[in-house]
């Protein structure tokens, strides 16, 4: 990497989060645990790969990271459903990952997002301090709050590595569920089909 490109990496980190504030905080851990900063193999983790990596994994707490919902004219009010878009988050208890996949299905008014944004925004929501709970609940609710759907349903399947590196040491599947208005007990079918068939396939 080229000075000049070090900097534009740095300046990018910097104005996403408080770079210095991060380097102190990440030195003083490897500290803690009584590793050696700046001995060669840890010099980058505290000045540039962990600042790094938490600027891109808090992206969801900026509301300029978002992206672009660009809409198109509806030309059905039928449900849109997409499944198994891949989830990676950290628990806010002791900034370890989840991560799983998310199901969703939303009824349009007049307008429906491509279907790429809805990736994308499940990415930019998961990319912040939280819990699976609320996580779950923010992209139901953002969903229809973004694309002023009538209805939003959100099935979220995760690990934690905060049970299965930790604490009861064991690997499982947590199920969260969120709605956003009030989906037709044959949306709810039609959501519960399509998840289905696709864990059938996995």
């Amino acid at each position: 990497m080229t000075s000049t490109h070090s900097q534009l990496a740095s300046d990018e980190v910097e104005s996403e989060i408080d770079h210095e504030k991060a380097q102190r905080g990440v030195r003083l851990l490897l500290e803690a645990v009584g590793e050696d900063p700046d001995r060669d193999e840890l010099a980058e983790t505290w000045q540039r790969r962990v600042p790094g990596a938490f600027a891109t994994l808090t992206k969801g707490q900026r509301e300029a990271a978002k992206p672009t919902m660009r809409t198109f004219d509806a030309e059905t009010t039928d449900l849109v459903v997409k499944t198994d878009i891949p989830v990676y988050s950290l628990c806010e208890h002791h900034l370890l990952p989840f991560f799983g996949t998310v199901h969703l299905a939303y009824r349009p008014n007049e307008e429906v997002v491509g279907l790429s944004k809805l990736t994308r925004y499940v990415r930019w929501q998961s990319r912040q301090l939280t819990m699976q709970e609320r996580l779950t609940n923010d992209i139901a609710s953002g969903l229809a709050d973004e694309l002023d759907a009538a209805t939003v349903l959100v099935e979220m399947d995760a690990t934690h590595l905060c049970e299965a590196m930790r604490g009861i040491e064991t690997e499982s599947t947590t199920t969260t569920r969120a709605t956003a208005g009030e989906p037709s007990e044959a949306e709810r079918d039609r959501f519960q089909a399509a998840i289905n068939r696709t864990e059938g396939h996995q």
